[in-house]
């Protein structure tokens, strides 16, 4: 019953996108207060279910599981059972703790060619979409396999509406220059960890000046990718879709990008050409 209720609570918190760490007894031997499979959950808030042993046992345990949870890295936990850990028969324990993550999350403001092509990679490569829009069906040309749009309300409402965070991704490909502009200066004002904006280096240039005349700092315009994705001479709003897929993953990936001496948020590698502007207007 207590695994069950461990199994319920993990699936309430994916669901309110709040992190956790799983601590299981994976081995024991002598007279170990629990024995293999007991389970402790902790949460990103603090809120522990489950027990591992007590006494110094859970109190390292739950130490280390703050750790991982900060880290994002499993980690094994050896104890040895002596009188400093509460015990006095013997024993040993062998304690996993592994991160409970939740799936990164993608906010694909226009639900064009290029925010459908990139909603079905996306999802492909592991990642939560939220298609949005700012045009009602009726007032979009769509394919009869469009998927529609998770949300549809004006660019403005789009960022208060949709919960963000730091493991948030904002691709921005709407079919209006004007509305580009708008959704990326409400995008700044998130902790989203990429923003990305389908475009040509000429639309990055008015885009600077935009944000410039908003009171945008330069470092807070340094934040933007455009254009977005990874440079493979992308045409079809397919191609820009797995190049900005590519991008996202290499953005989760983080440390493969600074193995190669590139630095991560600095656009090194991106995708070019007024293809994506017409592309993303489809």
């Amino acid at each position: 019953m207590e695994d069950l209720r461990i199994y319920e609570e993990i699936i309430r918190l994916k669901k309110a996108r709040i992190p956790a760490a799983l601590a299981m007894v994976v081995e024991s031997s002598g007279s170990s207060p629990r024995k293999a499979g007991a389970k402790m959950l902790v949460s990103g808030v603090g809120a522990v279910l489950g027990t591992v042993g007590g006494g110094r046992i859970e109190a390292e345990t739950l130490q280390a599981a703050v750790e991982v949870l900060r880290e994002g890295a499993p980690r094994t936990l050896p104890f040895t059972l002596t009188e400093e850990h509460g015990f006095v028969c013997g024993g040993r324990v062998l304690v996993y703790i592994e991160p409970i993550g939740l799936p990164l999350h993608l906010v694909a403001v226009g639900s064009g060619h290029v925010g459908q092509a990139l909603a079905r990679a996306a999802r492909q490569a592991g990642f939560k979409v939220t298609l949005t829009d700012p045009h009602p069906p009726s007032d979009r040309q769509e394919s009869p396999d469009f998927a529609p749009a998770d949300l549809v309300c004006p660019v403005e409402e789009i960022f208060s509406r949709v919960p963000m965070d730091s493991r948030t991704y904002i691709l921005i490909a709407t079919r209006d220059h004007q509305h580009d502009f708008v959704a990326v200066k409400h995008a700044l004002t998130t902790e989203a960890c990429y923003i990305g904006l389908v475009g040509s280096r000429r639309k990055k240039s008015a885009l600077h000046q935009f944000l410039l005349e908003e009171g945008f700092s330069p470092e807070s315009i340094d934040r933007i990718v455009t254009p977005a994705g990874l440079d493979i001479c992308a045409q079809t709003p397919e191609e820009i879709a797995i190049s900005i897929t590519a991008q996202l993953i290499q953005r989760r990936r983080s440390h493969a990008a600074s193995s190669v001496g590139h630095s991560v948020g600095c656009g090194t590698f991106a995708a070019d050409g007024p293809v994506q502007t017409s592309a993303a207007a489809r």
